[in-house]
């Protein structure tokens, strides 16, 4: 499941009349990195929680047989190759999340397509680069330990009060017990410098304890306070600090970082991006 119905307020006017999931990182957009991401890890079937003017993600992996034509025409067999394999890459169901009210809610939105099953979730925001994907990583910890799974990051204290907090009792490299969440906590009441990010391997056991998740601020049902109630209810929750470098693309900067992070790795401009970059007066 990706969760995609935003607004994208950070990046307007850009996001006025197009998904933020859409900008591109170098000549791909954010959300064929996320569908990529499963694909490469054995996942068949993708879920998109999306909403109004969110079209475009849909049709970025439908087939487009004038465009197919025109290149074919052209002799562009590469970028003919490209968009042909996109529309072969993934089944695809989007559900609307007609009323923006949480995480939680877009859950729910899209539990009869999940039904009794374990289930992988992304925040497309999140674009991990790794040898490994990232929800494979956590899929493998799943899979060992049979309880849902969260990726986690060490971050500094300025930036850990941005985020859900674990309380953590290590299991092994890498593994935590999850005994708490805290969000978004002050840098003197964080209780580990493990941060939840954008990856999940969630058991369908947390469609019950969203169902009884209180609404929160906002009108919202958080995503963490489910998470909290699963920890009460003695539901096992474990967490990975998954190998990978990630960026914030649902921050400008973010965004930008990680566009010439992905330039410098492609060989077909990353000589020319380096040179450039070197050649600024910084």
């Amino acid at each position: 499941m990706i969760l995609a119905a935003g607004y994208g307020t950070r990046f307007l006017p850009a996001t006025k009349a197009q998904p933020k999931e859409m900008l591109p990182i170098v000549d791909k957009p954010v959300i064929q990195y996320v569908v990529e991401e499963a694909v490469a890890a054995g996942l068949s079937q993708i879920i998109l929680v999306t909403a109004a003017n969110k079209r475009a993600l849909e049709d970025h992996f439908d087939r487009e047989l004038e465009l197919e034509r025109i290149l074919e025409a052209k002799g562009d067999h590469r970028r003919l190759h490209e968009v042909r394999r996109l529309a072969d890459l993934v089944d695809i169901a989007s559900v609307r999340q007609k009323e923006r009210r949480g995480i939680g809610h877009a859950l729910l939105m899209a539990r009869p397509l999940i039904g009794d099953e374990p289930f992988a979730l992304f925040f497309p925001d999140d674009i991990i680069f790794t040898d490994a994907p990232a929800i494979g990583q956590l899929i493998q910890v799943y899979e060992k330990h049979n309880a849902s799974v969260l990726a986690v990051e060490r971050l500094p204290p300025a930036e850990i009060i941005h985020y859900g907090v674990i309380v953590p009792r290590q299991l092994e490299e890498r593994v935590y017990e999850v005994l708490d969440i805290i969000e978004k906590p002050r840098v003197e009441e964080a209780p580990s410098d493990l941060a939840v990010t954008g990856r999940y391997v969630l058991t369908p056991m947390v469609f019950d304890a969203l169902a009884d998740t209180p609404v929160g601020k906002g009108g919202e049902i958080q995503l963490t306070d489910c998470l909290a109630l699963m920890l009460k209810r003695n539901q096992r929750i474990v967490a990975y600090q998954y190998v990978g470098e990630r960026f914030d693309t649902g921050r400008p900067i973010g965004l930008l970082k990680a566009s010439v992070a992905e330039g410098l790795r492609r060989s077909d401009i990353g000589p020319e991006l380096r040179e450039f970059l070197q050649s600024l007066s910084i």
